[in-house]
Protein backbone atom coordinates (compact mmCIF):
# COMPACT_ATOMS: atom_id res chain seq x y z
CA UNK A 1 0.00 0.00 0.00
CA UNK A 2 1.23 3.33 -1.26
CA UNK A 3 1.34 5.73 2.52
CA UNK A 4 2.56 8.71 0.68
CA UNK A 5 0.72 11.27 1.26
CA UNK A 6 -2.20 9.51 2.43
CA UNK A 7 -2.79 11.83 5.69
CA UNK A 8 -3.53 15.95 5.16
CA UNK A 9 -4.27 18.09 8.22
CA UNK A 10 -4.74 21.93 7.59
CA UNK A 11 -4.79 23.98 10.76
CA UNK A 12 -2.85 27.05 13.05
CA UNK A 13 0.94 26.07 13.48
CA UNK A 14 1.72 27.62 17.26
CA UNK A 15 4.96 27.90 19.02
CA UNK A 16 4.04 26.45 22.93
CA UNK A 17 5.31 28.38 25.43
CA UNK A 18 5.15 26.24 28.33
CA UNK A 19 5.72 26.65 31.93
CA UNK A 20 4.27 24.87 35.54
CA UNK A 21 2.32 28.91 36.79
CA UNK A 22 0.78 29.11 40.22
CA UNK A 23 -2.82 29.92 40.76
CA UNK A 24 -2.18 33.40 41.15
CA UNK A 25 -1.43 33.26 37.76
CA UNK A 26 -4.30 31.86 36.57
CA UNK A 27 -6.37 34.48 38.89
CA UNK A 28 -4.55 37.29 37.54
CA UNK A 29 -5.51 36.55 34.00
CA UNK A 30 -8.80 35.08 34.39
CA UNK A 31 -7.72 31.84 33.00
CA UNK A 32 -9.73 28.89 33.77
CA UNK A 33 -8.04 25.10 34.47
CA UNK A 34 -8.11 22.66 31.34
CA UNK A 35 -9.80 25.14 28.75
CA UNK A 36 -8.27 26.83 25.57
CA UNK A 37 -8.83 30.00 24.72
CA UNK A 38 -7.82 32.84 22.07
CA UNK A 39 -5.81 35.69 23.75
CA UNK A 40 -7.21 38.85 24.23
CA UNK A 41 -5.73 42.23 24.82
CA UNK A 42 -5.34 41.59 28.58
CA UNK A 43 -3.11 38.86 28.15
CA UNK A 44 -1.08 39.68 25.56
CA UNK A 45 1.82 41.04 28.54
CA UNK A 46 1.63 37.36 29.99
CA UNK A 47 3.76 36.11 27.70
CA UNK A 48 6.77 37.98 29.03
CA UNK A 49 5.71 37.71 32.73
CA UNK A 50 6.17 33.86 32.25
CA UNK A 51 8.94 33.98 30.19
CA UNK A 52 10.29 36.15 32.88
CA UNK A 53 8.62 34.48 36.08
CA UNK A 54 8.50 30.96 35.53
CA UNK A 55 10.44 27.96 33.58
CA UNK A 56 9.41 28.34 30.36
CA UNK A 57 9.93 25.96 27.70
CA UNK A 58 9.52 25.87 23.42
CA UNK A 59 7.82 23.44 21.93
CA UNK A 60 6.17 23.09 18.68
CA UNK A 61 2.54 22.90 19.36
CA UNK A 62 -0.87 23.45 17.39
CA UNK A 63 -3.64 21.66 17.99
CA UNK A 64 -3.74 19.89 14.19
CA UNK A 65 -0.07 19.70 14.01
CA UNK A 66 0.49 17.82 16.87
CA UNK A 67 -1.79 15.28 15.93
CA UNK A 68 -0.03 15.16 12.40
CA UNK A 69 3.03 14.81 13.89
CA UNK A 70 1.86 12.00 16.50
CA UNK A 71 0.52 10.00 13.57
CA UNK A 72 3.58 10.32 11.53
CA UNK A 73 5.55 8.96 14.26
CA UNK A 74 3.39 6.07 14.99
CA UNK A 75 3.62 5.22 11.52
CA UNK A 76 7.37 5.72 10.83
CA UNK A 77 6.83 6.00 7.31
CA UNK A 78 8.72 9.30 6.18
CA UNK A 79 6.15 11.50 4.28
CA UNK A 80 2.74 9.40 5.18
CA UNK A 81 1.41 12.68 6.39
CA UNK A 82 1.42 16.56 4.84
CA UNK A 83 0.15 19.25 6.87
CA UNK A 84 -0.45 23.22 5.94
CA UNK A 85 -1.27 26.22 7.87
CA UNK A 86 0.48 29.58 8.25
CA UNK A 87 3.67 30.76 9.72
CA UNK A 88 5.90 34.09 10.29
CA UNK A 89 9.14 34.40 8.89
CA UNK A 90 11.32 34.54 11.92
CA UNK A 91 13.30 32.46 14.35
CA UNK A 92 10.11 29.99 15.54
CA UNK A 93 8.40 29.91 11.88
CA UNK A 94 12.32 28.74 10.97
CA UNK A 95 12.10 26.30 14.26
CA UNK A 96 9.07 24.89 13.21
CA UNK A 97 9.86 24.07 9.60
CA UNK A 98 13.21 22.19 10.58
CA UNK A 99 10.89 20.23 13.43
CA UNK A 100 8.44 19.65 11.26
CA UNK A 101 11.29 18.27 8.63
CA UNK A 102 12.81 16.17 11.43
CA UNK A 103 9.39 14.72 12.06
CA UNK A 104 8.84 13.38 8.64
CA UNK A 105 6.38 15.83 8.08
CA UNK A 106 5.58 17.37 4.40
CA UNK A 107 5.14 20.29 5.24
CA UNK A 108 3.64 22.84 3.04
CA UNK A 109 3.58 26.52 5.32
CA UNK A 110 1.96 29.85 4.03
CA UNK A 111 4.71 32.64 5.34
CA UNK A 112 3.27 35.85 6.36
CA UNK A 113 5.23 38.54 7.38
CA UNK A 114 3.37 39.01 11.01
CA UNK A 115 5.07 36.65 13.82
CA UNK A 116 4.97 33.18 14.09
CA UNK A 117 1.66 32.50 16.46
CA UNK A 118 2.30 31.35 19.95
CA UNK A 119 -0.02 29.11 22.50
CA UNK A 120 1.06 29.95 26.47
CA UNK A 121 0.66 26.66 28.07
CA UNK A 122 -0.39 27.32 31.71
CA UNK A 123 0.67 23.90 33.54
CA UNK A 124 -0.88 23.96 37.23
CA UNK A 125 -1.14 20.25 38.74
CA UNK A 126 -0.50 18.51 35.57
CA UNK A 127 -3.53 20.15 34.15
CA UNK A 128 -3.23 22.23 31.21
CA UNK A 129 -5.02 25.76 30.15
CA UNK A 130 -4.04 26.67 26.60
CA UNK A 131 -3.81 30.61 25.70
CA UNK A 132 -3.55 30.80 22.13
CA UNK A 133 -2.00 34.34 20.30
CA UNK A 134 -2.48 33.22 16.72
CA UNK A 135 -0.86 36.11 14.88
CA UNK A 136 0.67 34.87 11.44
CA UNK A 137 -1.42 31.09 12.17
CA UNK A 138 -4.65 33.84 11.81
CA UNK A 139 -3.36 34.48 8.33
CA UNK A 140 -3.84 32.00 6.09
CA UNK A 141 -5.93 31.94 3.21
CA UNK A 142 -7.74 29.41 0.51
CA UNK A 143 -5.59 31.03 -2.37
CA UNK A 144 -2.38 29.23 -0.40
CA UNK A 145 -4.54 25.92 -0.50
CA UNK A 146 -5.59 26.38 -4.37
CA UNK A 147 -2.50 26.99 -5.25
CA UNK A 148 -1.45 23.60 -7.78
CA UNK A 149 1.24 22.41 -5.40
CA UNK A 150 -0.60 22.39 -2.70
CA UNK A 151 -3.96 21.13 -3.71
CA UNK A 152 -1.53 18.52 -5.08
CA UNK A 153 -1.46 17.35 -1.20
CA UNK A 154 -5.53 17.27 -0.79
CA UNK A 155 -5.93 15.03 -4.22
CA UNK A 156 -3.12 12.72 -3.07
CA UNK A 157 -4.47 12.26 0.72
CA UNK A 158 -7.11 9.74 1.36
CA UNK A 159 -7.29 11.11 4.80
CA UNK A 160 -8.16 14.96 6.74
CA UNK A 161 -7.78 15.69 9.90
CA UNK A 162 -8.61 19.71 10.72
CA UNK A 163 -9.09 20.68 14.25
CA UNK A 164 -12.01 22.60 15.10
CA UNK A 165 -9.55 25.60 16.04
CA UNK A 166 -8.86 26.36 12.17
CA UNK A 167 -12.95 27.43 11.96
CA UNK A 168 -11.54 30.88 13.19
CA UNK A 169 -8.89 31.00 10.51
CA UNK A 170 -10.32 29.93 6.95
CA UNK A 171 -14.02 28.29 6.86
CA UNK A 172 -12.74 28.41 2.93
CA UNK A 173 -10.11 26.29 2.97
CA UNK A 174 -11.97 23.60 5.39
CA UNK A 175 -15.12 23.45 2.71
CA UNK A 176 -13.33 23.34 -0.09
CA UNK A 177 -11.23 20.19 1.70
CA UNK A 178 -14.51 18.89 2.77
CA UNK A 179 -16.22 19.18 0.05
CA UNK A 180 -13.37 17.19 -2.06
CA UNK A 181 -13.44 14.45 0.34
CA UNK A 182 -17.29 14.03 0.19
CA UNK A 183 -16.98 13.94 -4.08
CA UNK A 184 -14.46 11.36 -3.51
CA UNK A 185 -15.18 9.60 -1.44
CA UNK A 186 -12.51 9.70 1.05
CA UNK A 187 -12.65 10.01 4.93
CA UNK A 188 -12.95 13.90 6.85
CA UNK A 189 -12.56 13.81 10.36
CA UNK A 190 -12.57 17.29 12.57
CA UNK A 191 -12.68 17.71 16.27
CA UNK A 192 -14.66 20.49 18.16
CA UNK A 193 -11.10 20.94 20.06
CA UNK A 194 -12.85 23.92 22.88
CA UNK A 195 -16.11 25.07 24.53
CA UNK A 196 -15.30 28.71 22.15
CA UNK A 197 -15.64 27.18 19.09
CA UNK A 198 -18.63 24.88 19.91
CA UNK A 199 -20.33 28.47 21.43
CA UNK A 200 -18.82 31.25 19.18
CA UNK A 201 -18.28 29.51 15.93
CA UNK A 202 -21.49 27.47 16.06
CA UNK A 203 -22.30 28.30 12.76
CA UNK A 204 -19.21 27.87 11.06
CA UNK A 205 -19.08 24.49 13.12
CA UNK A 206 -21.96 22.85 11.73
CA UNK A 207 -21.71 24.18 8.17
CA UNK A 208 -18.77 21.56 7.82
CA UNK A 209 -20.38 18.97 10.04
CA UNK A 210 -22.83 16.90 7.43
CA UNK A 211 -19.07 16.30 5.98
CA UNK A 212 -17.52 14.81 9.00
CA UNK A 213 -16.98 11.43 8.59
CA UNK A 214 -14.78 11.57 12.25
CA UNK A 215 -15.91 13.82 14.96
CA UNK A 216 -13.06 14.17 17.79
CA UNK A 217 -13.60 15.73 21.18
CA UNK A 218 -13.32 15.63 24.98
CA UNK A 219 -16.51 15.81 27.32
CA UNK A 220 -16.45 19.27 28.35
CA UNK A 221 -16.42 20.29 24.25
CA UNK A 222 -19.06 17.43 24.05
CA UNK A 223 -21.36 18.88 26.86
CA UNK A 224 -20.94 22.20 25.76
CA UNK A 225 -21.96 21.55 22.12
CA UNK A 226 -24.97 19.70 23.76
CA UNK A 227 -26.00 22.90 26.04
CA UNK A 228 -25.50 25.52 22.71
CA UNK A 229 -27.80 23.04 20.73
CA UNK A 230 -30.33 23.08 23.23
CA UNK A 231 -29.95 19.28 23.90
CA UNK A 232 -30.63 19.31 27.70
CA UNK A 233 -28.41 16.20 28.47
CA UNK A 234 -25.03 16.25 30.27
CA UNK A 235 -24.60 12.49 29.33
CA UNK A 236 -21.48 11.93 27.17
CA UNK A 237 -22.72 8.69 25.81
CA UNK A 238 -26.00 10.48 24.47
CA UNK A 239 -24.27 13.43 23.30
CA UNK A 240 -21.84 11.05 21.54
CA UNK A 241 -25.10 9.61 19.85
CA UNK A 242 -26.58 12.60 18.54
CA UNK A 243 -23.73 13.95 16.96
CA UNK A 244 -22.86 10.54 15.26
CA UNK A 245 -26.35 10.79 13.86
CA UNK A 246 -27.05 14.64 12.92
CA UNK A 247 -27.52 14.47 8.77
CA UNK A 248 -24.71 13.64 6.55
CA UNK A 249 -23.31 15.47 3.18
CA UNK A 250 -22.80 12.08 1.56
CA UNK A 251 -23.63 8.98 2.38
CA UNK A 252 -20.46 6.70 1.53
CA UNK A 253 -19.16 6.81 5.29
CA UNK A 254 -20.89 6.92 8.76
CA UNK A 255 -20.10 9.50 11.20
CA UNK A 256 -18.61 8.06 13.96
CA UNK A 257 -17.71 10.08 17.13
CA UNK A 258 -14.95 9.33 19.53
CA UNK A 259 -15.43 11.17 22.83
CA UNK A 260 -12.38 11.27 25.35
CA UNK A 261 -12.56 11.75 29.05
CA UNK A 262 -9.18 11.87 30.84
CA UNK A 263 -8.97 9.00 32.89
CA UNK A 264 -12.37 7.72 32.35
CA UNK A 265 -13.25 5.68 29.29
CA UNK A 266 -13.38 6.58 25.37
CA UNK A 267 -16.53 6.83 24.17
CA UNK A 268 -17.09 5.92 20.81
CA UNK A 269 -20.56 5.89 18.83
CA UNK A 270 -21.54 4.42 15.73
CA UNK A 271 -24.59 2.70 14.16
CA UNK A 272 -26.40 3.63 16.76
CA UNK A 273 -24.33 1.99 19.49
CA UNK A 274 -22.02 3.26 22.10
CA UNK A 275 -18.77 1.39 22.76
CA UNK A 276 -16.55 2.21 26.18
CA UNK A 277 -12.86 1.85 26.29
CA UNK A 278 -10.71 1.87 29.45
CA UNK A 279 -7.97 4.02 29.12
CA UNK A 280 -4.34 2.71 30.22
CA UNK A 281 -4.19 3.78 34.03
CA UNK A 282 -1.66 5.96 34.70
CA UNK A 283 -0.40 6.75 38.80
CA UNK A 284 -0.59 10.38 39.62
CA UNK A 285 3.05 10.99 40.05
CA UNK A 286 4.44 9.86 36.44
CA UNK A 287 1.62 12.76 35.06
CA UNK A 288 3.77 15.53 33.91
CA UNK A 289 0.84 17.84 31.84
CA UNK A 290 -1.86 16.75 29.78
CA UNK A 291 -0.73 19.50 27.20
CA UNK A 292 -1.11 17.45 24.02
CA UNK A 293 -3.32 14.62 25.35
CA UNK A 294 -6.46 15.21 23.43
CA UNK A 295 -4.24 15.93 20.10
CA UNK A 296 -2.09 12.80 20.70
CA UNK A 297 -4.92 10.50 21.30
CA UNK A 298 -6.08 11.62 17.90
CA UNK A 299 -2.75 11.29 16.37
CA UNK A 300 -2.53 7.63 17.20
CA UNK A 301 -6.50 6.97 16.16
CA UNK A 302 -5.70 8.09 12.72
CA UNK A 303 -2.01 6.18 12.14
CA UNK A 304 -4.13 2.83 12.63
CA UNK A 305 -7.14 3.98 10.67
CA UNK A 306 -4.99 5.07 7.51
CA UNK A 307 -3.83 1.75 8.12
CA UNK A 308 -7.21 -0.33 7.74
CA UNK A 309 -7.76 -1.54 11.17
CA UNK A 310 -11.18 -1.91 12.55
CA UNK A 311 -12.00 1.16 15.25
CA UNK A 312 -10.93 -1.22 18.55
CA UNK A 313 -7.54 -0.89 17.41
CA UNK A 314 -7.47 2.86 16.65
CA UNK A 315 -8.72 3.82 20.14
CA UNK A 316 -6.06 1.35 21.49
CA UNK A 317 -3.32 3.01 19.73
CA UNK A 318 -4.75 6.52 20.92
CA UNK A 319 -4.93 5.66 24.10
CA UNK A 320 -1.11 4.46 23.69
CA UNK A 321 -0.29 7.88 22.50
CA UNK A 322 -1.51 10.40 24.41
CA UNK A 323 -0.31 8.22 28.02
CA UNK A 324 3.43 9.08 26.16
CA UNK A 325 2.86 12.11 25.70
CA UNK A 326 0.95 13.03 29.11
CA UNK A 327 4.14 11.71 30.56
CA UNK A 328 6.26 14.17 28.66
CA UNK A 329 6.47 17.86 28.67
CA UNK A 330 3.87 19.20 25.71
CA UNK A 331 3.38 16.87 23.01
CA UNK A 332 6.88 15.47 22.63
CA UNK A 333 7.72 11.58 22.08
CA UNK A 334 10.68 9.53 22.98
CA UNK A 335 12.62 8.25 19.03
CA UNK A 336 10.40 5.19 18.27
CA UNK A 337 6.77 3.97 19.20
CA UNK A 338 6.51 1.00 21.02
CA UNK A 339 2.89 0.30 20.22
CA UNK A 340 2.01 -3.63 19.10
Amino acid sequence: MDFEGILLGMGNPLLDISAVIDQDFLNKYDIKPNNAILAEEKHLSMYDEMTSKFNVEYIAGGATQNSIRVAQWMLQIPGATSYMGSIGKDKYGEEMKKNAKDAGINVHYYEDESPTGTCAVCVLDGERSLVANLSAANCYKVDHLKKPENWALVEKAKYYYIAGFFLTVSPESIQLVAEHAAAKNKVFSMNLSAPFICEFFKDQQEKVLPYMDFVFGNETEARTFSRVHGWETDNVEEIALKISQWPKASGTHKRITVITQGADPVVVAEDGKVKLFPVIPLPKEKLVDTNGAGDAFVGGFLAQLVQGKPIADCVKAGCYASNVIIQRSGCTYPEKPDFE
